[in-house]
């Protein structure tokens, strides 16, 4: 395995760069000379309230100095990424506090071997020059299924207890009244993380690792291994995989989770998720649990605690009453904590009514007889084509776009075939463009489906009271001239406009006396072949392509051949 890329200006400097980019962008944090060590800047604050200080190694972004602010920490003490603070650091932080008169201190340490032991040493020394501090070791793994000798790993749940710890030191309680309350809270929680990929370290290789076709559950977040692997599973599969998991009553480190009960849920991004994929899980997780009859009081969905680049997910429950839900509720300035909504989460919310058609629009009436049999005939054989092509599509897409021009126009045709086994299409030429701009406006996507749709309207517009070869000509002129005012091309600048104009050159002959269809749409439609194919000479002016260079532009442009191919599936739909 190589060793992955990182953004960063040196290996070496990489966590002391990051602390100080957090503190030039937040004007409410501060730097403590000489360690890394991040303090609120308004430390007289704090005088007669307790301090909280949590840290632990880098690499968990935004834990832990992301919490930083009036109603959560008071400080963080950071060590290089994956490895544990310097004692100096953790008892420089301490006396910083102190000094700024904090009614006592109160360390809260993810149960790691390393933390447990510096910001331990730390303690002792600090109680040894007369300050007041108590450590609490946070440990909310639900992987293991035996009790480990080393106890519960410490995971996102840590997140919520600096938020509870917050609340209540902001409010004025005491030292002893805050450690009696989180450790409380800390014992009705269970983190169980998911992965899909390692992460590694700036300047090494990944910590593991996964086939294409696995996942990890229970792994740590430092890549320690977890509990089993297995093959990837959609996301609800997975979901109920994992809280089956921390809900087992088998499992020593299982969460008692009860009909009735009331949890704050976070769905934790563990660094390389996407916000597609974490919402996705996040619908998921709100619905198995209320399935399972539990109220989500309060849900967190983000990057809380993450594993550096590690694609995976983390899910965190605790068992919550009202006292609790206020203490999350309660105002914070800690730039990680989301804005979040004071009401449960839930799938049940009502969705609001779509809007109904207005008065004097055109209703997309079907009709029967041999001009809708034609109709049906040849969008068939225009489905068909863009079906058979869609991986040719894709490939000449991967050039210059995002490589789904196949995917784009084979949902096209999909919505087509679907509406059409619904019932038979209008067969008035109007009705029928004006239903197939709406159809791929819903349901295509992407540029791709605005264009057709605004080529579509603007020809249906121009056949409402004519639908003569004349007019069929001037639809197409409407229609191409709609795609340039509002898509930005021109002939010649490599686009699905390319060969459409050609086309609208060649059907001018309808206008003559005397045109017959076929003949002048078979010409029409060679010239709109040899103008797509022409694509692949062009120097791109619009659309995604437009970024790249032309030497690298080496196929035909795909929305252009798709375009000439669904012109030829609509003659010989015609002819046949």
């Amino acid at each position: 395995m190589e060793v992955p890329k990182k953004l960063v200006n040196s290996v070496s400097g990489c966590v002391d760069d990051a602390l100080a980019g957090l503190v030039a962008c937040h004007p409410g944090l501060r730097l403590l000379r000489g360690h890394r060590v991040v303090l609120r800047a308004d430390l007289a604050a704090i005088r007669g309230r307790v301090a909280l200080i949590s840290g632990g190694g880098s690499g968990h972004e935004p834990a832990h100095a992301g919490y930083i602010g009036k109603g959560m920490l008071t400080g963080v003490v950071a060590g290089a990424v994956f490895t544990s603070p310097a004692v100096g650091s953790i008892l420089a932080a301490i006396r910083a506090v102190t000094q700024a008169g904090a009614a006592g201190t109160l360390l809260l340490v993810k149960n790691y071997t390393g933390d447990r032991l510096n910001f331990g040493l730390a303690l002792e020394r600090a109680r040894a020059g007369g300050a007041d501090v108590r450590m609490l070791v946070v440990g909310d793994d639900s992987a293991f299924a035996a009790p480990k000798k080393a106890g519960r790993r410490g995971l996102c749940g840590t997140v919520l207890l600096h938020k509870v710890a917050g609340a209540m030191a902001e409010a004025g309680a005491t030292l002893d009244e805050i450690v009696e309350k989180v450790s409380v809270a800390a014992k009705a929680m269970g983190t169980l993380g998911l992965s899909l990929s390692p992460c590694s370290v700036p300047g090494s290789k990944p910590t593991f690792h996964l086939a294409e076709d696995e996942m990890e559950l229970g792994l740590g977040i430092h890549g320690e291994a977890g509990v089993r692997r297995m093959k990837v599973l959609p996301a609800d599969e997975a979901v109920e995989t994992m809280l089956a998991h921390m809900t087992d009553p088998s499992n020593a480190s299982h969460l008692p989770l009860r009909p009735g009960a009331s949890v704050v849920l976070v769905v934790n991004n563990l660094g390389g998720l996407s916000c597609l994929e974490l919402n996705i899980v996040a619908g998921a997780a709100v619905r198995r649990l209320e399935s399972r009859g539990v109220r989500i009081a309060r849900a967190l969905v983000g990057s809380f605690m993450t594993a550096l680049e590690m694609a995976g997910v983390s899910l965190t429950l605790m068992l919550v009453d009202e006292e609790l839900v206020g203490l999350f509720d309660a105002p914070t300035t800690a730039a990680a904590w989301p804005n979040l909504a004071a009401a449960p989460a839930t799938s049940q919310r009502p969705e609001i009514p779509a809007p109904t058609e207005e008065q004097g629009t055109a209703q997309h009436e079907a009709s029967t007889g041999p001009g809708a049999a034609r109709v049906q005939r040849v969008l068939e054989r225009v489905c068909r084509t863009l079906l058979d092509m869609q991986d040719k599509l894709n490939e000449l897409d991967r050039a210059a776009g995002d490589g789904d021009c196949g995917h784009t126009h084979a949902r096209a045709a999909r919505a087509i075939q679907e509406w059409l086994r619904a019932g038979p299409p209008p067969a008035a030429p109007a009705p029928l463009l004006s239903a197939l701009a709406d159809l791929l406006l819903e349901k295509m996507g992407g540029s791709s489906g605005v264009l057709y749709g605004l080529f579509l309207t603007a020809a249906a517009r121009s056949l409402l009271n004519c639908d003569d070869l004349p007019a069929w000509a001037d639809a197409v002129d409407a229609g191409v001239e709609a795609m340039q005012r509002y898509g930005g091309a021109a002939p010649g600048d490599r686009t699905m406009l390319d060969p459409l104009w050609a086309v609208a050159q060649a059907l001018g002959t309808l206008r003559s006396p005397g045109a017959q269809l076929l003949p002048v749409l078979a010409a029409a439609v060679q010239s709109g072949e040899a103008a797509a194919e022409a694509t692949k000479e062009m120097e791109a002016g619009a659309g995604r392509a437009s970024y790249i260079g032309s030497a690298r532009l080496l196929q035909p442009d795909p929305g252009a051949v798709a375009v000439a191919a669904v012109l030829r599936a609509v003659l010989e739909g015609l002819q046949g």
